[in-house]
């Protein structure tokens, strides 16, 4: 045995080498286990990103180059740090930070030590770099913004955290991602796919060459244009006629859903996010506070929505047959319990039909369509249920599955809602009477506010509102261009629409017109309390407006919300008479609407929480807290005036 023990050893180190190098040659020459070897270095190619134009073929974002100064911290050698720091144009405890960070990291993957430099500091270090041991620059590209609007829109890029490579390991430390908007929104469509380079290096760890020459290389993959449907100078004269204001603009295409303008004010320039001053800018604006520029009001900020939501009742009472057209009622500018007042109204004739009540946006009139509404059932819940499927209808109270990487749901009340804040049983239609007029409980963001215009336009459906209008040869989600119905019929809306064509014709709109265009609008003025210092406080009440035009065959449909507005026709009216020109006529005739809204402001407004000045409070307050001992006797007195009154006219009701 012993003869044999010697050929035995030497055929055993034979398979050993023979199974090591088809380990070595076969087994781990594959991408996957190459990104585990460290004999070789990995280089990332970076894409261009996508382009963005408008829907017009305006070019809106393309690229810069840009370099990232990149370290390995575990190859990391002897060198002159103090020079290091002076080309890099930072100081040695900014050094010592950015080496800790990248060595967390990782040890032995590259990590980016300083991102954004300069073309000039480029082709400064660029010659001095083989001295600095274990730092490269690595080339991208950078966002480059060809505008100065629409920065809610477009968004911007960063670096990716911790959550995102978890969440997408195509995502390395260093890496750029869209954080909000369009970029954000179609982050995989416009980033493209990296390209990666295999460079094999010796035992002293020197770069000797492309690992088995190029083999597994791959080249990158440019991201895709995409065509947004907004409308690039519509934006911008939104943006200028909201300068020195707060609020939003949202204007949609009926027919599409798609966005032609998403105004929040006040806004930023897209380019101050951009570079190596980007956290400092984006800190500025993070820590403003008070004006919030970085806050979307167009699709984040919820308001009530006002008297807009009182053609939706109006649509509702006659879907549930509880109100005709014909049927009147009488309003003598507020209605009260001994010497409370619980709602009041603004000066118009006493009679009021449907349409006088839109055009005259009567709140004793819609008060009386919602308590119908919820009381054609014995028990209030279920009336309140039926309301509140009709409003979730039209897009409200949830999210509208829109394309943009931020909103919120806002709030439409239904029966349970009161069940749990009264207990069940316990409450009537005079307990949230407010809601009938677009106050109390409910609330809104400015593009559900759009979006149920767009429907009314339509007469009964719209489509999912959207930024994508096409992204190369690909054809955007079909859930965009599916109708979604609401659960109005559609001859109940011709009513509503006609008195939406009063309000500029006859009604609290009519010092708007624009000659030539028939526009369908509702004037809206929504309460605004505030808390301050522990105290809740009325401010300037914020000013609503909702339209369409043209009155058939709609182009556009849109939401005006200005935040202290005063009232409804004062600010947010005349915007939404200029936008509807601009958009449909591309000039402006109401020069007199233009030269009011660019002469004023309000900022004053929005210094008075802070400077103690007094508010300007637009009369009386149109609620006053009422027990619900008193709201139980105030409907049995109305009911009994309403018997009273309807023995003896019975064409005319009244809750007196």
């Amino acid at each position: 045995m012993r003869q044999f023990l010697l050929f035995i050893v030497i055929c055993c180190t034979g398979v050993l080498f023979i199974s090591r190098l088809f380990y070595l040659q076969v087994y781990t020459s594959n991408e996957e286990n190459l990104f585990e070897d460290n004999a070789i270095r990995k280089v990332y190619d970076y894409p261009k990103r996508g382009f963005v134009y408008d829907r017009n073929g305006q070019l809106l974002v393309s690229n810069q180059p840009s370099y990232d100064v990149m370290v390995i911290p575990r190859e990391v050698g002897e060198f002159d740090i103090e020079e290091f720091c002076r080309l890099l144009k930072i100081d040695r405890e900014t050094y010592d930070k950015k080496l800790s960070r990248a060595t967390h990291y990782s040890p032995r993957l590259p990590s980016v030590f300083i991102s954004h430099l300069s073309k000039e500091d480029y082709a400064v270090l660029q010659e001095k770099m083989r001295k600095f041991e274990g730092f490269y620059i690595q080339k991208r590209s950078l966002r480059s913004y060809e505008t100065s609007i629409g920065a809610n829109v477009l968004g911007d890029i960063g670096e990716v955290n911790r959550a995102n490579i978890e969440k997408d390991p195509y995502y390395k430390m260093g890496d750029l991602i869209g954080k909000d908007g369009v970029e954000a929104s179609y982050e995989k469509e416009l980033r493209g796919e990296k390209g990666i380079k295999f460079i094999q290096k010796d035992r002293f760890n020197r770069n000797i060459g492309p690992y088995k020459n190029g083999k597994f290389d791959t080249i990158p993959v440019q991201g895709k244009d995409i065509k947004i449907t907004i409308d690039a100078k519509l934006q911008a004269y939104g943006e200028l006629l909201m300068k020195n204001k707060r609020g939003g603009i949202i204007a949609i295409e009926p027919s599409t859903g798609e966005i032609l303008t998403m105004v929040t004010a006040p806004s930023y320039d897209p380019n101050l996010l951009v570079g190596r001053e980007r956290s400092k800018n984006f800190t500025k604006l993070y820590n403003d506070t008070i004006a919030k520029p970085l806050f979307d009001r167009s699709l984040l900020a919820q308001y009530p929505p006002g008297s807009p939501f009182k053609v939706l009742n109006a649509l509702i009472g006659l879907q549930e047959h509880v109100v005709s057209t014909n049927d009147q009622f009488i309003c003598r500018h507020g209605y009260y319990y001994g010497n409370k007042k619980l709602m009041g109204c603004h000066s118009h004739p006493p009679v009021v039909n449907m349409n006088k009540g839109i055009y005259e946006s009567c709140n004793a009139y819609f008060a009386n369509v919602y308590r119908r509404i919820v009381e054609k059932y014995d028990d209030p819940a279920k009336g309140l249920n039926v309301w509140s499927k009709h409003l979730k209808s039209f897009g409200l109270g949830d999210y509208l599955g829109y394309d943009l990487n931020v909103g919120r749901r806002g709030r439409i009340p239904d029966g349970d809602f009161y069940d749990r804040w009264y207990g069940k049983n316990r409450w009537a239609s005079t307990f949230n009477l407010s809601n009938a007029i677009g106050q109390g409980e409910v609330e809104t963001t400015p593009i559900q506010l759009a979006n149920m215009a767009a429907a009314i336009a339509n007469r009964g459906f719209y489509y999912t509102p959207h930024i994508i209008k096409s992204i190369e040869d690909d054809t955007i989600d079909s859930k965009y261009t599916t109708p979604n119905y609401t659960t109005i019929d559609k001859e109940n809306f011709e009513p509503v629409i006609q008195g939406m064509y009063d309000v500029y014709n006859k009604g609290t709109a009519k010092y708007l017109q624009v000659k030539g265009i028939e526009i369908c609008g509702k004037t809206g003025t929504a309460e605004n309390f505030v808390k301050i210092d522990g105290k809740t406080t009325q401010l300037t009440d914020h000013s609503i407006f909702v339209a369409f035009a043209p009155k058939d065959n709609p182009k556009i449909a849109l939401a005006v919300f200005v935040e202290n507005g005063y009232w409804g026709s004062r600010y947010a009216g005349k915007i939404a008479s200029l936008i509807i020109e601009k958009y449909l006529r591309g000039t402006i005739t109401r020069t007199d609407l233009e030269s009011w809204i660019l002469d004023h402001s309000l900022e004053n407004e929005y210094k008075k929480p802070y400077s103690g000045e007094p508010f300007n409070i637009n009369g009386e307050s149109d609620f006053q807290t009422v027990s619900p001992e008193e709201l139980d006797s105030l409907k049995t007195q109305l009911d009994a005036l309403n018997a009273t009154w309807n023995s003896t006219n019975p064409q005319v009701k009244s809750l007196y």
